[in-house]
């Protein structure tokens, strides 16, 4: 049986230190794993250049050591499969490279997404805005100006949203002024944090991150972003559970992908791991038609099938909604679980 790998170097519980603790050479990624003698592997490095591989080795510690297959290892590693040009993949395939103001997408009627960081903890060769052009959209207190002046001629808007990039890549002091200045517009009333770094590094949720958001007049959610159950260990249950004590409510998102998660078992035991964790199960995406990232599609009948197969196998509020997202579109689209007649 393979072994979960596990590091000579102890971690330190600073996030900052986690965070730069990371591993950017495939490379060095399979020595650790015993996987460097593996060709298949070995033939996907240069899509870094497509791409940069980073993943810290807080998240590799969970990934099995020996096992090429490993779901969260085909998550992060670089493919040689990303040079393909496949036919209706494109490098903005939600239609998003049109900010209102640097950093501000308002995509639909009442919400708004505020890139509040282009940088991630980790890098998901399946990312949507892999080609997103962060350089003209940074996030610096300048564009959050500019941002927030919008927000505040918008009444329509009742809710923000926290995305990137991942929002927590910025430091407390920095949410903490983003959620005072949301806090004095009247007509927000939630805030939504969209976020993967908790996962791959749970230490970010510190004390003082969740003292802020309890003491918030808004409400608050966290939208995860988990997509097999072997990324959920003692320490990321731990900080969601400090999360839920100080009120925040946890809901999580995923990716249908191809050799990762592309059975109804996988789903429910993500689903039943999420939920032992105080995470609901909220939606779960069939891929964003992103350049670089065909290997991982799955087809929209075969994700009607898995989803069938999981219906079967948890209770229905353990059940997230298949959804797609359409760019220009007033929302998500919700995909029909019957199957097409041929």
């Amino acid at each position: 049986m393979a072994n979960i790998v596990t590091l000579n170097t102890p971690f330190r519980e600073d996030w900052l230190y986690q965070l730069g603790d990371v591993i950017t050479d495939p490379n060095e990624l399979l020595t650790l794993l015993a996987l460097n003698d593996n060709a298949d592997l070995q033939s996907g490095h240069e899509a870094r250049r497509l791409f940069p591989l980073r993943v810290p080795r807080a998240f590799v510690t969970r990934m099995q050591r020996g096992d090429p297959r490993d779901p969260l290892l085909l998550q992060v590693l670089t493919a040689r499969e990303e040079f393909i040009a496949a036919p209706g993949f494109t490098t903005d395939p939600l239609d998003e490279q049109r900010s209102v103001v640097p950093g501000l997408l308002h995509k639909y009627n009442n919400r708004a997404l505020l890139l509040v960081k282009g940088g991630c903890a980790v890098n998901c060769r399946y990312c949507f805005r892999r080609h997103f052009p962060y350089q003209d959209n940074q996030g610096n207190k300048a564009n959050w100006v500019q941002a927030l002046d919008y927000i505040r001629t918008r009444p329509e808007l009742d809710e923000i949203i926290f995305s990137g990039g991942d929002p927590l890549m910025a430091k407390d002091h920095e949410l903490d002024w983003l959620i005072a200045e949301l806090e004095g517009i009247a007509h927000i009333k939630r805030l939504r944090i969209h976020t993967r770094l908790p996962v791959v590094i749970p230490a970010r949720i510190t004390d003082t991150l969740c003292q802020r958001l309890e003491q918030s007049r808004l409400q608050v959610l966290m939208v995860t972003h988990i997509n097999h159950a072997n990324e959920i260990d003692d320490a990321l249950r731990e900080s969601m559970n400090k999360l839920k004590r100080h009120g925040v409510t946890l809901l999580n998102q995923s990716v249908l992908l191809r050799d990762v998660n592309d059975s109804a078992d996988v789903l429910a035991a993500l689903s039943n791991a999420l939920f032992d964790a105080g995470i609901l199960p909220y939606y779960i995406h069939v891929l964003d038609k992103v350049q670089g990232a065909a290997h991982f599609m799955v087809s929209d009948d075969e994700a009607r099938v898995i989803m069938k197969g999981l219906m079967s196998k948890v209770s229905g509020y353990m059940v997230p909604k298949l959804t797609r997202e359409i760019g220009g579109e007033p929302s998500k689209t919700i995909l029909d679980l019957r199957l097409k007649q041929s």
